[in-house]
Order: structure tokens, then C-alpha cells, then sequence
């Protein structure tokens, strides 16, 4: 009874936080002094309580680390024109029967690259959904595609502020679990391309909006170079360098560019780094945004949560519903069971940060149970509610970019790659585990 009215209590400070607008740390704090009165009523000294919440802590600082690192890159990629040489670039390649395949290649290509969702769907996401409104093709279609590309990359980069966070809450190894994301991932690329590829021809745009090249072609110098941050992102890692010495290359090479090629001053530089990217150009604030500051919450997001996990692990108390879970997933399968455990912290909680560490804390007891391996778990994780969070509705991962395209849910519909995946690697599954046997 403690533990359901924890939780009551802790879902009506999520609620409240999204219906009235207020950061979901308030809510995690809430619900972080809930489940400490539940561990006290359960026995545990408060000292001993804070001491599980620390532990859960330092598993996470790597992770904390990486996403201000991630904001960093972010913000030089904005100033180092590296994501308008590729818009740009991908403008001039696009022919009409071609638009929404180049829309689609272009948001994997940066998704992977920077390793972030939202970053690349408020800039490419936006300059191709009005490419696609003055062209006459469907944004609904277009937004798909845009949905499609940045979930690529936010699920599979080494540089992925979700991949890295898998790794961490499951304690397997980062580089390793890409190579397995990328082996679960060709067969729903094949087909969400082969898709985009038939709407594209029978979808064609009929006029490309040349202002966007203009503007790109005044606020920079669009010079090879700015290449060099995605090449470092994109091949040293493939190179068997660290992910963390690669992003600071990227950085170190982005900081370059700037100085030298779009004659940033280092003030200003160092300005961007902290507070993020601001433009002066024709672009408006389409390409705004980055830096230190920019992943202030997601860290205060990561850090609460990781206490929970301590604190769920040092005190058992989900012990009783791992049990029913354990059953569930005996009947159906782990992977079916992590679908349904994805959408239900998905619709509640609205975040995929925090579904994630949840279905991580739920269901690695009943895994552990069922023989499977950390290395399953967090592939199944990867496939599920990290996809998954881009089809809810109301949760922030489907909110965010869509917002930033000004299109409705509709374009849900036409997110294939979210559903290929899911379904293409639960098919596998029960053809043949890669991991254990069923």
C-alpha cells in the first residue's frame, strides 16, 4: 500500500508539472522525498536510504558528463556551419521525385552524426517541412520522414544521450550494443526507405523555396571544412576511438572552423558553448540553440532518476510487482512484455528518460529470473521504449519536434522506422534469440 501511494504521488506531480507547464524535476523531486518516506516505512534508516540514492547517482555521472559534452557539440555544429552544409547540400540534391527520400537520408545522415533528436528536427525537420508546404507535399509525410531519421540516430549513435544511457542503467558496453542496434536496424532501414522511396515518386514536390540557400549561402561561408566535426563524429568512433575522446575532437575541430572559416570571435565562441548558438542572418531562430546550458534539465532529469534506482534496487520494494511482471512475462515473452511496460510508463510519465530507467528498474529483476542477459535487456530497450516514446501523443519525445515542424499527430501515422523496428526484431526474436533461448 506505501509503495502504490508513492506512486499515486508521484504521477499526479508528473501531471501536474505537464497540464500546467512546470519542469518535470519538480515532480522527480516530489516523488524522490515519496519513495524515501516508502523506503523509511520499510525499515531503512534515512542515512542508509540517502546512501542507496548515491549510489544510483554515481552510475549516472558518466552519463551527466556526456550530455553537457553533447550540448557543447550541439551548439559549435550550429556555429561551425556544419548542419547548413549539409542543408544546404541536400537542398541542391533534391529532385522532385527524390524529396522525401533526400528528407528522410538527410535526418539519419545528422541524427547519427550529433546524436540528437530534437536538435536536428528544429533545424533540417523545420527547413524541409516548409521546403515540403511550398512545394505541395504533405507535411503529414514529410514529418513522418523527419520522425523516421531523428529517431535513427537518437536510438543507434554512439553519441546518443539515449544510447549512452542504456548502456549505463544496464551496465553493458556502449560500443557493442550499436554494433547490435545496427544489426537489428538494417532490415526496418531497407524497408522505411523502400516506403519513403514509393511516396516520394508518387508524392513529388513541385517547387524548392530557393530563399533557404540564399540564406544560408549569407550567414556562412558553407567551406569544406565544416565537414571535418561530422567526419570525427562519424568515423573514429568506427576507428575504435573512445566515443568521449571523438566528441571533443569534434568540438575541438568545430571551435576551429568557427574562428578561422565564419570568423567567430573566441568571445563569442565561448559565449555560444555555454548558452548555445545565436544567429544574425536571414535563418531566424531556425538554427538557434545548443550548448552547455541547453541540457541543464535533461541532466537534473537523469540525476533524480538514477537516485530512484538506487533506491528501488537497495530496497526491494518493487520486489511484489516484479513478480507479477515475472508472471507476464513467462506468458508472453520479455520483448512483448517490454512493449506494454514501455507504453504504460510512456503514457504516464510522458518522458523517455524517465520511462526508460523505469522499464530498466521494473523488469531487470524478471529478466535476470528468465536467464536473460544485460546485453538483451538493453537491446530490448533500445528497440522498445526509446522508439516507442516518438508514437505517444502526449509524451515529450512526439510533442518536442513535432512542435518545432507546427504539424499534428497525424504525422505519427507516417513514422515508419518507430514501428519497423519493434516489429521487425520481436519477429526475429521468435524465429531465433540472438541472445538465449526462449
Amino acid at each position: 500500500m506505501d509503495l502504490l501511494i508513492g506512486f499515486i504521488v508521484f504521477i499526479g506531480a508528473m501531471v501536474w508539472c505537464i497540464i500546467t507547464g512546470y519542469t518535470m524535476v519538480i515532480a522527480l523531486f516530489i516523488g524522490l522525498i515519496a519513495f524515501t518516506i516508502v523506503g523509511k516505512r520499510k525499515g531503512f534508516a534515512l542515512s542508509e536510504i540517502a546512501k542507496m540514492g548515491a549510489d544510483g547517482l554515481k552510475d549516472a555521472l558518466i552519463v551527466i558528463e556526456i550530455m553537457f559534452i553533447i550540448g557543447f557539440i550541439t551548439a559549435v555544429w550550429r556555429s561551425a556551419g556544419t548542419i547548413s552544409f549539409f542543408v544546404y547540400y541536400g537542398i541542391k540534391m533534391i529532385t522532385p521525385a527524390i524529396f522525401l527520400i533526400i528528407t528522410f537520408a538527410l535526418c539519419c545522415l545528422l541524427s547519427y552524426a550529433l546524436g540528437t533528436s530534437f536538435g536536428v528536427a528544429g533545424t533540417v525537420g523545420v527547413i524541409f517541412i516548409a521546403l515540403a508546404r511550398a512545394g505541395g507535399v504533405d507535411e503529414f509525410l514529410t514529418a513522418g520522414a523527419v520522425m523516421s531519421g531523428i529517431y535513427f540516430g537518437d536510438r543507434g549513435s554512439p553519441v546518443s544521450s539515449s544510447a549512452i544511457l542504456v548502456a549505463t542503467i544496464t551496465e553493458t558496453e556502449l560500443l557493442a550494443n550499436v554494433k547490435r542496434m545496427a544489426k537489428t536496424a538494417w532490415m526496418p532501414l531497407v524497408l522505411t526507405l523502400g516506403i519513403y522511396s514509393v511516396l516520394s515518386f508518387t508524392n513529388p514536390i513541385q517547387t524548392v523555396d530557393q530563399s533557404f540557400l540564399h540564406n544560408l549561402e549569407s550567414e556562412f561561408s558553407l567551406s569544406i571544412w565544416a565537414v571535418v566535426p561530422a567526419l570525427c563524429m562519424l568515423v573514429l568512433p568506427l576507428l575504435k576511438v573512445p566515443v568521449i575522446y571523438a566528441m571533443l575532437v569534434s568540438i575541438a575541430s568545430g571551435s576551429v572552423v568557427s574562428l578561422f572559416c565564419e570568423d567567430m570571435s573566441l568571445q563569442t565562441l565561448l559565449h555560444t558553448l555555454i548558452f548555445g548558438y545565436t544567429g544574425e542572418g536571414g535563418l531566424g531562430k531556425i538554427l538557434d540553440g545548443g550548448g552547455m546550458l541547453s541540457m541543464i534539465e535533461i541532466v537534473c532529469i537523469v540525476s533524480l532518476s538514477s537516485t530512484y534506482s538506487g533506491i528501488f534496487t537497495g530496497t526491494d520494494m518493487l520486489g511484489v510487482l516484479q513478480e507479477k511482471i515475472l508472471f507476464v512475462a513467462k506468458k508472453i515473452g520479455r520483448f512483448p512484455t517490454m512493449v506494454l511496460i514501455s507504453y504504460g510508463f510512456l503514457g504516464i510519465f510522458c518522458n523517455q528518460t524517465i520511462a526508460s530507467m523505469m522499464c530498466c528498474d521494473f523488469l531487470k529483476k524478471p529478466y535476470e529470473v528468465l536467464s536473460a542477459t544485460k546485453e538483451e535487456l538493453a537491446i530490448d530497450l533500445e528497440n522498445s521504449v526509446i522508439l516507442l516514446a516518438g508514437t505517444v501523443p502526449w509524451a515529450i519525445a512526439c510533442t518536442v519536434p513535432l512542435g518545432f515542424m507546427q504539424v499534428g499527430i497525424g504525422a505519427i501515422t507516417f513514422s515508419f522506422y518507430l514501428y519497423l523496428v519493434p516489429i521487425c526484431y520481436g519477429i526475429q526474436k521468435k524465429v531465433s534469440n540472438p541472445f538465449t533461448k526462449e
